[in-house]
């Protein structure tokens, strides 16, 4: 086997590795949030199911919630700030057995995204005053 052929086997084993990798990461970047969802939920006017999800800002009033299954839906969001900063989570408004994704804040960063209330909640809540809270936190 000549060097070249070596060289060329070398640089393919680590491109092949690069993908595998970048694959396992899921795609995620640093301020990401990896969660387990384990119920079905609503975001920006979509219901998405239980399961294994990706929380990124996509921009300054929009975050990208996808999986290995779904491409993603796109939600408009605000800034939103708390006095103290603890540890990242999910934040959804519970009606009865519907599920609406809230808040999304990530650890050490004052400033959080609020989603806008969707038609259908804000329907539910004003059928159904017993909001309650659920949290999510993700993977570790």
């Amino acid at each position: 086997m000549t060097n070249l052929r070596i060289v060329y086997l070398l640089v393919l084993l680590f491109w092949l590795l690069l993908t595998v990798a970048h694959n396992l990461a899921g795609q995620t970047h640093v301020g990401d949030l990896v969660v387990d969802i384990p119920f079905s939920f609503v975001a920006g006017g979509e219901t998405l199911p239980a399961g294994h999800y990706v929380l990124a800002a996509f921009d300054e009033t929009r975050i990208r919630i996808f999986s290995r299954q779904t491409t993603g839906v796109f939600v408009p969001t605000h800034a939103s700030r708390r006095n103290h900063s603890d540890d990242s989570k999910l934040v959804f408004h519970r009606y009865g057995q519907t599920y609406f994704l809230s808040a999304l804040w990530v650890r050490g960063n004052p400033t959080g995204r609020e989603l806008f209330p969707t038609p259908a909640e804000r329907e539910l809540s004003s059928r159904q005053p017993g909001m309650q809270l659920a949290v999510v936190r993700p993977l570790k």
